[in-house]
């Protein structure tokens, strides 16, 4: 007699293969889960972490050169001794211009108007968009138009005169000429209107974030201001440029003779008109520019050099004008002779 063979049960074969799908399964997304959340973290480390993560890279000007930042570092130096709230300027700021860093200020992010001080942006802009320095540009009767009858300064050229741009430079930044900052602009940008485009992005660019420019000039206007602060920065990158430098800490200027002048004209730098001794304790001052207007009040962005350090001051809204005593000169002095003292 034959015995016959019972079948297993197919379900228990069934069972036993879903429980090992399902232990394989669980395996392979615990692996997969653990490997993502090692990956995170160490995304997280290494962005915390790395020495590059919060590298800012300021960007580099037409002529390559290093954007200062703004100076938002504040190192109250007590070797500086003045009190900021004895000068006749309500608002100033001192700088040390090796790292930019701010030792006094006083209403330095307060709105201003920075009369003739704009003349320091139209200077770095027309250098660093002239092909030729010694190229000779024509200044006609549209660039002396309303000029006179807006009572700006004036370096003393001509309708029809040919002169070189590196002499109208000298001549925007010394005496203050107005028409040589529209013979610029127009040459440049075709317009004064063009050319204020282009410093205001240059503004921009420098991080001069409450800025804006009307004019080329300083003349007032309501929408054409600035800050003590946004100044400093300005000049902080102005004088990088060598051309800017070298015009700034000038004293005077003789022009090449011209169709107008076969003699050239002599400049003169409006502050140092007005300051009887470069020297101050321990250094001298090395530069500046001046500025007024009845709505500025008297302005002045200088230079000086103390030991090794070289310092940037910006002041403006002092009392008096051109006929007065100088108090942004004196506000000057009185800074400049405190530190180290």
């Amino acid at each position: 007699m034959v015995r016959k063979v019972k079948k297993k049960k197919p379900g228990i074969r069934i069972f036993v293969t879903l429980l090992l799908m399902v232990v394989i399964a669980v395996f392979v997304y615990k692996s997969i889960i653990t490997l993502g959340n090692h990956q995170i973290f160490e995304k997280e480390y290494d962005d915390k972490t790395s020495p590059y993560s919060s590298l800012k890279i300021t960007p580099h000007s037409s002529d390559d050169r290093t954007t200062p930042a703004p100076p938002s570092k504040i190192e109250p130096d007590p070797s500086v001794s003045i009190s900021f709230d004895k000068l006749n300027s309500p608002n100033a700021i001192l700088i040390r211009l090796k790292g930019h860093t701010i030792l006094m200020q006083k209403n330095s992010e307060e709105k201003i108007y920075p009369a003739s001080l704009t003349k320091m942006m139209t200077a770095i802009v027309a250098i660093e968009n002239l092909p030729d320095l010694k190229g000779k540009i024509k200044l006609t009767n549209s660039t002396f138009q309303g000029m006179y009858e807006a009572d700006a300064s004036m370096a003393g050229f001509q309708p029809g005169e040919q002169v070189r741009a590196i002499d109208l430079l000298y001549g925007v930044m010394l005496p203050s000429g107005a028409e040589c900052c529209i013979g610029l602009a127009d040459q440049i940008a075709g317009s004064e209107q063009d050319f204020v485009k282009i410093m205001n992005q240059k503004a921009a660019d420098l991080g001069m974030d409450n800025t804006h420019f009307e004019n080329t000039t300083g003349l007032h206007n309501e929408n054409h201001y600035t800050t003590v602060k946004d100044l400093s920065v300005l000049l902080s990158y102005a004088l990088q440029n060598d051309t800017f430098r070298e015009i700034f800490t000038s004293s005077r200027h003789s022009t090449s003779p011209t169709n107008k002048h076969p003699g050239g004209i002599t400049f003169y730098s409006t502050m140092f008109k007005g300051l009887s001794d470069q020297n101050i304790i321990g250094g001298r001052i090395l530069g500046g520019k001046t500025g007024y207007t009845e709505e500025a009040g008297l302005c002045l962005a200088s230079l000086a050099q103390k030991g090794k350090q070289e310092y940037i001051l910006v002041t403006a809204g002092a009392k008096g004008d051109n006929h007065s005593e100088q108090y942004n000169i004196t506000d000057a002095l009185a800074v400049y002779n405190s530190i180290g003292k």
